[in-house]
């Protein structure tokens, strides 16, 4: 890892098929166009695509992206011309875009056998952007769930970032709610056999454009669905520096494991028969790796799959191979162990630093939440010039004029007689009780009286209590001393 690897925004990787809405989501995200994009039903994005911040707007070649050093993209050129002149940034002056990188990936084909051939390792750059990618969105059509080979085996290849993948099932309105439940159930049992992952991986449903809704039954599950999206993606600049230390643990550790591996394997090799020993020191690889494991204590989950091992070693000349060093092992159980904590603990005044500039999270576009002066629950209310509890607070004026006051108001002793019999739990009720008396006076006047039984009601009918009284709910004789 190079410096820009450290000193670089947030990057989101969009993968999917044809034709999922990739690039319809980041429009989606910035509210505007970007140079180069192109929406269509057919195959449009056949690049790679780096989508930036710049005042100016612009674009710029995949072969000056990779010689260009302060950008995390020299390694780049290990993938080959072909590569390169597929891969390209476009530059847009988008306020999210000071705070995250998107990448849109080529639309890969549908169909049981349909196998694309480049003109490069299409999977391996996947890999690599995967590997460097905060966070992995895999886009399906919620009309197209078949899974191509070339998807599946571009799945496969990022397949080892699991906690960095989110999958979102992308024009869910089209679908009437029963459709939209077997759909899901479909997608999850086809994610099950590729993943291969025990655990069930959460699925985002939506319809992530700015047109009409074709069904409107499902409104309210893709607006809490894409809040809880979105809010995971705005998190992502707060934690780009652990996810880069965590990178490089896993590099380092990748790095030691490869460092035993060829030592031991040319620590094996005899003066004569190379090529024998050669071959059958790759046919029991898998013994190879317990001997390691056994003399140096490695974790059997650090180390490499056997069979893409196989595949490397057999282009390999093992006599080549660097000799054990010891010192340098000792140097990396080092860092791990003495180096890395002593960088984790730096990071609380980074991440202060980071908030206090206002860089902990992503701003612009889609983010900048607008809320209609409506709401269910304890949003009820958002946005009105009413108070919300005016609605019945003639009602709750009748019970607060039979209880016992001192000086217009009541004590704790007193309303707790009539908030018990809510029947909700003391815990509640004590909470309600620390919202409404909102001044801290340890007494309730009229409003903040009718607070604390819209506070309930609002319990009642099945909504959180917030730890904080929202600022619509604040009684209005109390407003202007905030």
């Amino acid at each position: 890892m190079e410096d820009p690897d450290f000193d670089g925004k947030p990057i989101v990787m969009l993968i999917g098929q044809y034709s999922t809405g990739k690039t319809t989501f980041i429009r989606y995200l910035l509210e505007q166009d970007f140079p180069g994009m192109r929406i269509g039903p057919e195959p449009t994005t056949d690049n790679f695509h780096i989508i930036d911040y710049a005042e100016e707007e612009g674009k710029i070649p995949g072969n000056v992206l990779s010689v260009d050093g302060k950008k995390p993209f020299r390694h780049l050129q290990q993938f080959g011309g072909t590569f390169l002149s597929r891969f390209e940034a476009s530059q847009t002056n988008a306020e999210v875009l000071k705070s995250v990188t998107l990448l849109d990936t080529p639309g890969i084909l549908a169909g049981e056998k349909q196998l694309v051939n480049r003109g490069y390792d299409f999977a391996g750059v996947l890999k690599w952007f995967a590997e460097r990618a905060d966070r992995i969105i895999l886009l399906f059509d919620a009309h197209k769930l078949d899974i191509s080979d070339e998807f599946k085996s571009a799945i496969q290849a990022i397949r080892k970032n699991e906690d960095k993948i989110r999958i979102v099932l992308n024009k869910a309105d089209m679908m009437t709610h029963q459709q939209l439940m077997r759909v899901y159930g479909a997608l999850m049992w086809s994610l099950a056999r590729i993943l291969q992952n025990p655990e069930v991986s959460r699925v985002y449903v939506g319809s992530f454009w700015n047109q009409p809704l074709l069904y409107e039954g499902n409104r309210e599950l893709f607006e809490v669905e894409q809040d809880d999206l979105f809010d995971d993606l705005q998190a992502l600049p707060r934690f780009a520096i652990v996810r880069r230390l965590n990178d490089l643990i896993k590099r380092a550790k990748s790095a030691k494991v490869n460092a035993l591996i060829v030592s031991h394997l040319k620590s094996q090799m005899p003066m004569m028969g190379k090529e024998g020993k050669k071959k059958d020191l790759i046919k029991n690889l898998s013994d190879v790796f317990q001997t390691i494991q056994n003399v140096h204590g490695v974790p059997a989950a650090d180390f490499p799959d056997v069979e893409n091992m196989k595949e490397k070693l057999r282009k390999q000349d093992f006599t080549k191979f660097p000799a054990f060093e010891k010192n340098l092992i000792a140097r990396v159980d080092k860092m791990l162990s003495e180096d890395i904590p002593r960088i984790m603990n730096l990071l609380p005044g980074e991440e202060q630093e980071k908030n206090r500039q206002g860089l902990g999270a992503i701003k612009g576009g889609v983010f900048e939440k607008v809320a209609m002066p409506y709401g269910k629950g304890i949003d009820a209310g958002i946005g009105e010039n009413i108070w919300i509890v005016t609605r019945d607070k003639a009602k709750y004026d009748e019970v607060f004029s039979s209880l016992e006051q001192q000086n217009g108001k009541v004590t704790g002793r007193v309303a707790r007689d009539e908030l018990v019999k809510s029947k909700l739990s003391n815990n509640v009720l004590g909470k309600i009780w620390r919202l409404a008396d909102h001044d801290q006076d340890g007494l309730l006047d009229n409003e903040e009286f009718a607070l604390a039984m819209h506070l309930i009601k609002v319990k009642c009918e099945g909504s959180q209590i917030p730890d904080e009284l929202p600022a619509h709910l604040i009684p209005p004789s109390q407003r202007n001393e905030d």
